[in-house]
């Protein structure tokens, strides 16, 4: 357990896990339960974290358990949201025959045991998983004896998702055609201080609150949590030019890199930060971000109508650049290759679309057209009504 006292109504709070599921108190005499199993990276935990927000809105006295392993990132992000978070081994799976292959049976059974004990002591009525490593462990924990509900974020569905749809009573996915059979697309949920987010509104408090000039064109440049080195070469590099046109920067390097800009006299401020905590009013002080294409990412970028530069991982099946393809078809964004983003490309491709208030406006309508402000309080609904059967 994350070892902090959980809120009311959850997992863990007096009266609670007395009996096993099934088994235990039939639904209509209590508040249900829902199991939200996405832990590793924060692609996976905050769609788990929005929809167990969106779970407590609709019903206050709705217990919400997170699932997670001991390494990964929903150590720091679920307790800190207030939700109770049980620890389960991971079962990661090898890419390639080899002696770790061989001793995978014995890692699942454990893992599925111990999950499933987990499940028992919150009278799961519901699993909804996001995939990643704890996703696995909680679908073949399931199995059987509680309903699954699947949700995948990325345009190509991953290991754990594809296993998790053929014993789930749903699947829904950010996008169509994501390799899973049946899928509803319905979107990524979302946090609410991103769903509804009013960029103009928050525009001069945002511009403050970086120290941003309150009226330049100004461009939001992040990678990620950990920053891109890409990026932070290619806008580092392009920072005089951007200065003397009179365009602000706003730029999250990460927080294991650094990044040296000449300051332009009389120019607009280029402010570098390790990391960005207050991701609504970045957003709100940029009139363009270029940025990495994470599920995530395009869905808070297409949320909140902000005009796009992306700018693909090139790794694995390619998945970020297929998460960004819908809004660049939209006009909403536009995609540049990882080995093609350099300093002169800032300077021949960004420096001007940045500096053209009436193309930005149009890709920010396409943008916001692509956008799915309600994915949290839907698949909320789904849960619940799953769980309620």
């Amino acid at each position: 357990m994350s070892g902090q006292q959980p809120p009311p109504g959850t997992f863990g709070a007096p009266g609670f896990g007395q009996a096993a599921h099934p088994g235990g108190r039939p639904l209509a005499q209590r508040a249900p339960s829902v199991v939200v199993a996405g832990g590793g990276t924060a692609g996976h935990i905050e769609p788990a974290m929005a929809l167990a927000d969106a779970v407590r809105r609709l019903r206050p006295d709705a217990r919400v358990l997170a699932l997670g392993t001991e390494r990964g990132l929903e150590n720091e992000i679920v307790p800190a949201r207030g939700y109770p978070l049980e620890l389960v081994p991971p079962v990661p799976m090898p890419r390639k025959a080899s002696a770790e292959l061989l001793r995978m049976p014995s890692k699942v059974r454990e893992s599925v045991r111990r999950t499933r004990a987990v499940l028992e002591r919150a009278e799961a009525d519901v699993v909804v998983g996001f995939g990643g490593y704890v996703s696995l462990s909680a679908y073949l924990a399931a199995r059987g004896r509680v309903p699954i509900v699947v949700h995948e974020a990325n345009a190509s569905a991953g290991l754990a998702n594809k296993v998790g749809a053929r014993l789930a009573k749903r699947v829904l996915s950010a996008v169509p055609d994501t390799g899973l059979a049946g899928a509803q697309a319905i979107g990524i949920p979302l946090r609410e201080s991103i769903t509804s987010l009013d960029r103009a509104a928050l525009r001069a408090r945002a511009r403050a609150h970086f120290g941003l000039h309150p009226q330049a064109p100004t461009i939001l440049v992040f990678g990620g949590s950990q920053g891109a080195q890409t990026l932070n070469t290619a806008f580092s590099g392009a920072a005089e030019a951007l200065g003397r046109a009179g365009v602000g920067v706003l730029h999250a390097h990460g927080p294991k890199n650094t990044v040296a800009v000449q300051a332009v006299p009389g120019a607009p401020r280029y402010v570098t930060v390790p990391y960005l905590e207050r991701m609504d009013l970045a957003y709100a002080a940029a009139d363009l971000v270029v940025c990495r294409s994470g599920a995530m990412t395009v869905a808070e970028v297409s949320a909140v109508g902000l005009p796009a530069v992306f700018v693909p991982l090139a790794h694995g099946n390619g998945e970020q650049a297929l998460n960004a393809q819908p809004v660049v078809t939209a006009g909403g964004a536009r995609l540049v290759a990882d080995a093609e983003m350099t300093p002169q490309r800032v300077v021949d491709e960004v420096l001007p679309l940045v500096s053209d208030p009436r193309r930005l406006h149009e890709m920010s309508r396409a943008t916001l057209g692509t956008g799915h402000r309600e994915a949290d309080r839907v698949l909320a609904q789904i849960a619940l009504e799953v769980a309620a059967q």
